[in-house]
């Protein structure tokens, strides 16, 4: 059976898909322009005169909805975007790799870091990069995992696939973040509240609010060292709703353009393997 858009009366080679087995009537002009691994294959010793007559077949392992895949990156029409199945991108990734399909990993090694994929799957995002050695990719997807406790988060497969050394190197970065952002939690000496550490208050050591708040953020940045969650006004209006201080959260108010500051010294930290 021949596939659609691949049935060229004019084609001279056939990919021939694992089940079910589907052939793709392909050019061979193409496939060397596009592969060089193809183009090594299609150079070695050709049939006889009399075996050249039938059109030669190769038969590959990749399904055929992926050779399809493939193979539209190679012909002279627009890329296939494959934006919302992430394991099909895996399996034409590694097809591509596997045949040296340059055009095919260009265009998809922009895509496994669309913001799509990154806010989803940033842990797999970031397994599948270091499985191919995609140092750029890597360190990207390495950013967006920093939102995710990655010591609690389900178990991905891709991990199966990836050294001790980029699994390692992912586990230093968040916590090495983490100690250096928790370091960062002190508090400025004009930061006061009236009522609980005033002039004439018994909390020296800082508002009721803000040593809520640093205990909190301490938690959370040991499991996601980003502040994407403590500086929210969520996360904050809960310090002075759990202490038992009226002038709090006028304090709390009043200190924006330190936890401004403190949120900037945070985020210039190191975020990336």
């Amino acid at each position: 059976m021949a596939i659609e858009h691949f049935d060229d009366p004019t084609a001279d080679f056939i990919l021939r898909s694992s089940a079910p087995a589907t052939d793709f009537h392909v050019h061979r002009l193409l496939l060397s322009l596009a592969s060089p691994f193809f183009d090594h294959m299609l150079s070695l010793p050709q049939p006889s005169s009399r075996e050249q007559a039938k059109i030669p077949i190769v038969e590959v392992y990749e399904p055929p909805e992926i050779l399809q895949l493939l193979l539209q990156f190679i012909y002279p029409t627009p890329d296939p975007t494959i934006d919302n199945d992430l394991d099909a991108l895996i399996l034409v990734l590694h097809a591509a790799i596997k045949y040296d399909v340059l055009p095919a990993i260009e265009s998809l090694r922009k895509q496994l870091v669309s913001e799509s994929y990154l806010q989803q799957s940033p842990t797999r995002i970031y397994a599948i990069a270091s499985r191919y050695e995609l140092e750029e990719e890597a360190k990207l997807a390495s950013r967006h995992t920093l939102g995710v406790n990655i010591l609690d988060a389900p178990l991905s497969e891709e991990l199966r696939y990836i050294s001790a050394y980029s699994y390692h190197r992912l586990l230093a970065l968040h916590h090495s973040r983490a100690q250096a952002a928790k370091g960062l939690l002190r508090l400025r000496g004009d930061v006061k509240c009236m009522e609980c550490n005033g002039t004439y208050g018994a909390f020296s050591e800082g508002p009721k609010w803000w040593l809520d708040f640093q205990g909190r953020a301490a938690e959370e940045l040991s499991a996601r060292p980003t502040t994407q969650v403590i500086f929210t006004m969520e996360f904050l209006s809960k310090s002075f709703q759990r202490v038992e201080c009226r002038k709090c959260p006028l304090s709390l108010l009043e200190s924006w353009s330190f936890l401004e500051d403190l949120r900037r010294q945070i985020d210039e930290l190191p975020f990336t393997v």
